[in-house]
């Protein structure tokens, strides 16, 4: 046996059914981009960081809510019926998974991106900044190159 499977795998039906439930509450960064460059109906991305994050850059066509805020604000600023996507600063923050749990008490479905901000700036994707919209350099250790896509 390896240590891999030290403890042995759940039988296929149970990693089935745990898959599929983090799926049910997890988008990720390429997915995100896609949804919101074909202006995908209905979703609505919410950068849930304070007023200083998201000065510093934020994405394109994202709603600012910050978490403290969403019980209050939420009604006004995301129409009813909305699929949300929550993002903060990166994995080492839960602060999507806060907002993402205030959107869900509120009866919106939502999901979490995962790799936040960070991994979004690390791909290379679009930022909004007071200097306009930029890019940074793709991570070569976070994303495919130009010429590749990942085909996940």
């Amino acid at each position: 046996m390896t240590f891999t499977f030290a403890v042995p795998a759940a039988d296929p039906a149970t990693a089935a059914a745990r898959f599929l439930a983090r799926l049910s509450v997890e988008t990720d960064v390429s997915d995100v981009h896609a949804d919101l460059s074909a202006r995908t109906p209905g979703l609505v991305v919410v950068d849930s960081r304070g007023e200083a994050a998201w000065a510093q850059g934020h994405l394109p066509g994202a709603v600012h809510l910050p978490t403290a805020e969403i019980a209050s604000r939420a009604a006004g600023l995301i129409p009813a019926g909305s699929a949300v996507v929550t993002y903060c600063w990166g994995p080492g923050c839960n602060g999507a998974t806060r907002a993402a749990l205030e959107f869900a008490r509120l009866g919106y479905p939502v999901k979490e991106m995962l790799g936040g901000f960070e991994y979004w700036v690390r791909e290379g994707l679009p930022v909004v900044t007071e200097a306009g919209l930029t890019r940074r350099p793709v991570d070569d250790l976070t994303a495919p190159g130009a010429s590749i896509t990942c085909d996940c």
